[in-house]
């Protein structure tokens, strides 16, 4: 079954994980290096993503190089168990929206990159 937010756009989302994270005193360039750290996409990528109005299922199947770690990312999103989810592109939306909420609840950048 094809879920609605696999063709949300990624423009659409973006400003709403900057908005989750600047209200709670974050910024729009953690919200990016954490997108990055995920995806591998470098700052003219992730732009030029938000620019073609890519859908997330692009954004991630044109994905650099997902990041290994995404594997550890784990607990609740949406009430769902990160770890649990079977499809693979709900689990790496689900990733980064866990990780944006990380971000967004005061989290240091070495924990949310799962670093040492």
């Amino acid at each position: 079954m094809e879920h609605r937010i696999f063709k949300m756009k990624f423009a659409e989302l973006y400003p709403l994980y900057v908005q989750k994270a600047e209200k709670k005193g974050r910024r729009q360039e953690e919200v990016d290096e954490v997108i990055c750290w995920l995806t591998g996409y470098d700052a003219k990528g992730l732009e030029r993503q938000r620019e073609t109005g890519a859908d997330l299922e692009t954004f991630f199947e044109e994905a650099p190089q997902l990041n290994p770690k995404m594997e550890e990312v784990r607990g609740v999103i949406c009430g769902v168990r990160v770890e649990n989810i079977e499809d693979p592109l709900m689990r790496k939306i689900r990733c980064l929206d866990k990780l944006i909420d990380e971000l967004a609840k005061g989290k240091t950048m070495e924990k949310i990159q799962r670093r040492g």
